[in-house]
């Protein structure tokens, strides 16, 4: 998975974000977990009589960070796929702050240990912390990990005798602080992810309207010089099969002139409504070339069934006309039509021009006709 395209459903947005969020922080926590431990083993009174306890320790949170580091996010899920990992991360975190936890305990109520007390005690300060402002998107969780962390301990200060009491006292101060930080870390974990979604969506609907023509709504120039190359060299390399129409509104200059623009607008727009009945596939791009010219991406279309949709549209457009408002417009157009040839187009640009000489063709013999491309 790449920072670089995120999910557009906004559901799946919070998800991949926070399964980024979670992976990044979590890459360095499993080694200071381990460092941690290892101190306190070595700075004991008898490291050699603790032997297997250290090495025991040693592997646990190892294992831990190896889990940590291999557990990698899917590199393309839905929403079901994107929680699954987040609940198996969340688990070996979890894990992570038991372990400790206990590992604390351990060392305070473990004579031989309790020379490195202080580097457990505040190892646990220092793991609660980063929980509560670093995984505080999951606000319920990220508590679950800090009373894991802070709960044996305690429990073992507890326990201990009347000198441990300033630092029981202490510790749980601390904990009622950072239950009241993980709160404030939620909230603006959420404010900034709705911030950063309305700036992803912002960003969306500028790309959607530079791609899009206003009055008709359809593609415009911008998108066909985008799709056109895209989709010529695909069909090159895998071998299917891309067909393009190019259409011109016969005498568009005379509505203009006749009726005014603003039915020459009207007009355009109901060309496309039109368009948008006769080439429904969600794979067909529709394109309003510039002018009254149009166009049509249609891939794994072959040249007979281009050919035949093609023809359809004419004669439609031909025996009906367009309907604006209460006015009924005849009208016709001349089209071109080919098919992407790898071994004849050497590239778009070719294909396009072999497309668009069928097209002048069809205009100089008298219009209202379709011609196809020729090799």
């Amino acid at each position: 998975m790449t920072d670089a395209v995120p999910p557009q459903a906004p559901e799946r947005f919070r998800l991949w974000r926070e399964v980024q969020d979670t992976r990044t922080r979590t890459r360095l926590g499993g080694f200071y977990y381990l460092l941690a431990w290892l101190l306190c083993w070595l700075f004991g009174t008898a490291p050699t009589q603790q032997l297997a306890v250290g090495l025991g320790g040693l592997a646990f949170f190892a294992l831990l960070l190896a889990a940590r580091l291999l557990h990698r996010p899917p590199e393309a899920g839905d929403e079901a796929e994107l929680q699954r990992w987040l609940d198996r991360h969340w688990g070996v975190i979890l894990l992570s702050s038991l372990g400790w936890g206990l590992a604390h305990a351990w060392v305070l109520l473990t004579p031989v240990l309790q020379p490195s007390s202080l580097i457990a005690t505040l190892a646990t300060v220092a793991f609660s912390t980063a929980m509560a402002f670093n995984f505080a998107m999951r606000r319920r969780r990220a508590a679950l990990g800090i009373l894991l962390l802070y709960l044996p301990g305690l429990t073992a200060l507890a326990l201990g005798n009347e000198g441990t009491r300033a630092e029981l006292v202490t510790l749980a101060c601390y904990l009622s602080y950072l239950i009241l930080a993980l709160n404030r870390s939620h909230r603006e974990y959420e404010a900034m992810l709705v911030l950063e979604l309305q700036l992803l969506e912002q960003r969306q609907r500028l790309d959607t309207l530079s791609r899009t023509d206003v009055l008709t709504q359809l593609g415009n120039r911008y998108q066909f010089n985008n799709l056109f190359p895209a989709m010529c060299a695909n069909a090159g390399r895998h071998g299917g099969q891309l067909s393009l129409l190019l259409m011109d509104i016969d005498f568009f200059k005379r509505i203009n002139d006749q009726h005014g623009h603003s039915v020459g607008d009207d007009c355009l727009r109901a060309f496309g409504e039109r368009m948008r009945e006769f080439f429904r596939r969600d794979s067909d791009a529709l394109l309003r070339l510039g002018g009254e010219e149009f166009g049509v991406l249609m891939p794994d279309t072959s040249l007979e069934q281009a050919h035949h949709l093609a023809e359809l549209f004419r004669e439609d457009l031909a025996n009906r006309g367009l309907q604006l408002g209460d006015r009924q417009l005849p009208l016709t157009a001349s089209l071109g039509v080919g098919t992407f040839e790898p071994g004849l187009d050497g590239s778009a640009e070719a294909f396009f021009k072999r497309v668009d000489d069928a097209l002048y063709r069809a205009k100089t013999l008298g219009r209202d006709r379709l011609e196809l491309s020729r090799a």
